[in-house]
């Protein structure tokens, strides 16, 4: 599994828990903390907890993989889940407008997010 499919896994994961304005940022080329990040916003301390328990779960069991470094989860306005070439970033919206990740990462290629199960005709 590419950094790529990892990054979309994790949007998946946090979409599962209804996370709104999920975006992946694709940072590579311009950056030598991570390959992507995915960005995505709770509406609450409460939601943002379980999409971020929602990324892990997801990962863990699909990929076998932990998070190397998690930050933020005594507070949950803004959790931080380092997986080495993928950081998850979930945030109350508040938090998400101050720190304005896009356009803090906007030289990166922003992906916007697309759940599969939107996209099925039907």
């Amino acid at each position: 599994m590419d950094s790529r499919d990892l990054a979309q896994l994790a949007a998946e994961a946090c979409d599962d828990r209804k996370a709104v304005d999920i975006l992946l940022i694709r940072v590579e080329e311009v950056s030598s903390l991570a390959d992507w990040f995915v960005i995505a916003s709770g509406l609450s301390d409460v939601q943002v907890r379980a999409i971020a328990r929602s990324v892990e779960v997801r990962l863990e069991s699909d990929t076998g993989r932990l998070p190397l470094r998690k930050e933020g989860q005594s507070e949950g306005r803004w959790l931080l889940l380092d997986y080495g070439e993928l950081i998850v970033h979930v945030l109350t919206p508040s938090e998400r407008s101050y720190y304005d990740l896009e356009a803090f990462w906007g030289h990166g290629e922003q992906v916007p997010f697309v759940s599969s199960e939107r996209s099925l005709p039907g």
